[in-house]
């Protein structure tokens, strides 16, 4: 693997083709990259306690490192 965490990349192909970002997390078995602001997907949480609400965050999920390219 030649992209490394915190590197700048760019998506080739997919639903966010053509975005940018700097690489967060690599996962070396999965072939995969977490890039910041990029393949992000909401997930709803429960509350932790009782009295407070349930709530909504979003998040980076991994994409394949083919579909990255590096940015010099």
């Amino acid at each position: 693997m030649h992209i490394k965490k915190g590197d700048k990349v760019k998506v080739i192909t997919g639903a966010d083709k053509g975005k940018t970002g700097l690489v967060r997390e690599v996962l070396v078995r999965a072939e995969r990259v977490v890039v910041e602001g990029v393949n992000l997907k909401k997930k709803h949480e429960r509350a932790k306690r009782s009295g407070q609400k349930g709530q909504m965050v979003e998040r980076a999920l991994p994409i394949h490192i083919s579909n990255v390219a590096l940015v010099s």
